[in-house]
């Protein structure tokens, strides 16, 4: 094994695998059943009654590597426990390691004032209450994001907020409480990397407006509560700024680069329980006289999905080691070839997996449809492929720039 776990991360490991097994599995059609019924804008009474028991069996803030919070691991050593996480839809937000909550924490853990976490981390950290990124517009292709139009204008001691958010994750959550928001305070200055700042603002402040939910491919709740939110002449105080104006996006990539390989961790393992699902629906199908399990076409598909799944792991506990390392700036290219690999190879695990479940894998019986809206959302979120296989090659072009 190329990664070999440490004692101690298999023993918490263990603890995921039986915890998942005895709480989280049997939960599932029942937390989906929430989602549907009660909606984007309720709380989930499956989520609230398990996180206090995974609490208890310190299954808790696994994700974050500051030990007085969080567990203290390392990307590397938290990789299989994320995967584990990411089999189910219900699991990561009972551990408390769900997005978009697990960056914002790791943001107001690095870059807040002690103010800032008493009032917001100690919460989001305790599973209390919920936050928001708002970064993405509707009227501006925000795969670059220097295109943002939203302003964050000083006023006195305050900052005055405008704009309009969507995708907004959680916004709709009626324990979301803290947004980030990221807009520009410099529009003018030549360096188009520093007219962005990110600023702190509470979710019940005037001005901020939920607008409605945005489904994902149908889905309202699960697999996001993705928002549309608008900001209104909001006024916070300008102590809320996180680490002063046109630093953004130097918050932006420390942010982006743990949620990006978290998001990749968690559908290795979405892909994984998938495999396991087309494997099972195969075996105990017959047509045309014999087992769907023994048709070369089937056969062929599980070979593939098992030599992708392989493939993208590898390429993900990669990142995760050079992020350990040598730092999430000099990983920039391992984040964004994982980025680009484990979404597309999810989604077609995920569509052959569907295939053969025939019409029913179309439904919500089996959880593949959910499944797919998961991975095929991961390859916009946090950047789209095009942008990220662009980073690849122009760092690629730089290795023969002087030859």
């Amino acid at each position: 094994m190329l990664y070999p776990e440490s004692e101690r991360v298999t023993a918490v490991k263990h603890r995921l695998l039986s915890f998942m097994d005895r709480h989280v599995y049997p939960n599932e059609a029942r937390f989906y059943q929430e989602a549907e019924e009660l909606g984007p804008w309720k709380v989930y009474p499956t989520v609230e009654e398990l996180k206090p028991l995974a609490r208890e069996q310190g299954l808790w803030n696994l994700f974050l590597p500051d030990s007085e919070h969080g567990a203290g691991l390392t990307n590397l050593e938290y990789a299989s426990l994320c995967e584990v996480m990411g089999r189910s839809h219900l699991a990561p937000e009972v551990f408390n390691c769900s997005a978009p909550d697990t960056g914002n924490m790791e943001v107001l853990a690095r870059y807040g004032t002690a103010e800032h976490q008493e009032r917001w981390l100690k919460p989001l950290l305790a599973g209390e209450i919920r936050s928001c990124f708002a970064m993405t517009e509707p009227a501006v292709a925000s795969s670059d994001a220097t295109n943002i139009e939203s302003r964050i204008v000083r006023d006195g001691d305050s900052y005055v907020i405008n704009g309009r958010k969507w995708y907004t994750t959680n916004a709709t959550d009626p324990r979301c409480k803290i947004c980030i928001f990221m807009g520009k305070t410099d529009p003018e200055n030549p360096n188009r990397h520093q007219q962005q700042s990110m600023i702190l603002v509470p979710m019940d402040a005037p001005g901020v407006e939920v607008l409605r939910p945005i489904p994902v491919f149908g889905f309202y709740g699960v697999p996001d509560r993705a928002s549309e939110v608008v900001f209104r002449d909001v006024r916070v105080p300008a102590s809320n700024i996180l680490l002063g104006e046109g630093r953004g996006f130097e918050i932006a990539q420390g942010r982006l680069g743990p949620g990006r390989i978290h998001h990749c961790m968690r559908l290795i393992g979405l892909a994984e329980r998938t495999l396991e699902k087309l494997c099972r629906r195969a075996a105990s199908r017959v047509a045309f006289g014999k087992p769907v399990s023994e048709q070369t076409v089937t056969q062929e598909r599980i070979a593939e999905s098992r030599i992708m799944i392989e493939q993208a792991r590898l390429l993900t506990l990669n990142a995760a080691h050079a992020m350990d390392t040598v730092g999430n700036k000099v990983a920039k290219t391992e984040i964004a070839m994982i980025k680009v690999a484990v979404p597309n190879m999810a989604c077609q695990v995920i569509d052959w997996a569907i295939q053969a479940h025939g019409g029913g894998g179309t439904s919500n019986d089996f959880g593949l449809t959910a499944a797919y809206a998961t991975a095929r959302l991961l390859r916009l979120a946090d950047g789209p492929d095009e942008v990220h296989r662009n980073q690849i090659a122009r760092q690629e072009l730089r290795k023969y720039s002087n030859k």
